[in-house]
């Protein structure tokens, strides 16, 4: 089973700003051009998101800057935002982080997980798993989400603390309950596994189904599983060819796998080998053996393709590479 880390970073948004048209952005204008730090922070919103005014990313950092200058915790935060990811301004890790560090030290949940990550990744800072945990602790403290993700990652791993499943497993839940799709799919491993809680396959397709519902790609293949195996769910080749599909189409590389092999055996759906050399050949593009061994298979033996000893050679010899026995007795026949 997949099983994703979470990175994300995010902006501090606020709900309020730009909605209506330019009498409510040209009203935070005013007060802008008065030195009012809510208000600037509120039209780098409108810039930003282009509610209210043209937007322009520029402009949004240019007022970003004047409120965080004022020490406006949000605006710092969405200004490091802007720094990390080269909106407005020339992409700037080092900045980035002495403005998340400047939120941080505030208190504001989305800038102490956005630094967390920085020292996680070291991007603008020198990596520090223990510097990163503590900044997710801090988030994931005040209800972060995000935060709570990667410090669930965090104790599973044991990087910047002392590994511990069972503590993972309870910060993976307070994300899933928020609705965290990533955190939703890391629960699902953990009670497929039976890693930090009792091994429950009834509960993993929940959490599984709650996140591929999300449109979260690992969960959707995981789903797929569950339902192909009838593990906790009745089996049904159909739905499990449906979630393959679903991930399938995000560039899933495994699944891509799994569904070529769907079509291959004709299950959940008619037997159609074109189709499985189209998904193998996908995930085979991707370099994963498996597919890259099936389609050298589909070559040789002309399944879904006119028969071709040359490429069938080409495509065990790439699975071959990375090990693939089967693959390597092919090419033995072959030579």
């Amino acid at each position: 089973m997949k099983s994703p880390k979470d990175k994300i970073f995010e902006s501090q948004d606020n709900g309020a700003a730009g909605q209506g048209m330019s009498s409510e952005a040209l009203e935070y204008l005013k007060k802008a051009q008065q030195g009012d730090p809510e208000a600037q922070f509120n039209l780098g919103v409108c810039y930003a998101s282009g509610k209210g005014v043209k937007q322009d990313w520029q402009k949004a950092t240019e007022w970003y800057t004047k409120a965080a200058e004022q020490g406006l915790a949000r605006a710092q935060c969405n200004l490091g935002w802007c720094y990390a990811n080269g909106k407005g301004v020339k992409q700037d890790w080092q900045k980035a982080t002495e403005w998340y560090t400047k939120a941080a030290e505030q208190g504001l949940a989305k800038a102490q997980g956005n630094l967390g990550w920085c020292y996680e990744e070291g991007k603008g800072v020198k990596q520090d798993w223990q510097k990163a945990t503590e900044w997710y602790t801090k988030a994931a403290e005040q209800g972060y989400a995000n935060a709570q993700c990667n410090l669930g990652v965090s104790y599973e791993n044991g990087k910047g603390v002392k590994q511990d499943r069972q503590k993972a497993v309870e910060w993976y839940a307070k994300a899933a309950e928020q609705g965290h799709a990533y955190a939703q799919c890391n629960l699902g491993i953990c009670y497929e596994s039976g890693k930090g809680v009792k091994q429950d396959w009834q509960k993993a397709a929940e959490w599984y189904t709650k996140a591929a519902e999300q449109g979260f790609a690992a969960a959707q293949c995981n789903l797929g599983v569950c339902y192909a195996s009838g593990k906790g769910v009745k089996q049904d080749w159909q739905k499990a060819v449906e979630w393959f599909t679903k991930a399938a189409e995000q560039g899933d590389a495994k699944v891509q796998y799994n569904l070529g092999c769907c079509y291959a055996n004709g299950q959940g759906v008619k037997q159609d080998w074109q189709k499985a050399v189209e998904w193998y050949t996908k995930a085979a593009e991707q370099g994963y053996a498996k597919a890259q061994r099936n389609l050298g298979w589909c070559y040789e033996d002309g399944k879904g393709v006119k028969q071709d000893w040359q490429k069938a050679v080409e495509w065990y010899t790439k699975a071959a590479q990375q090990g693939d026995e089967y693959a390597k007795e092919a090419l033995k026949r072959l030579r």
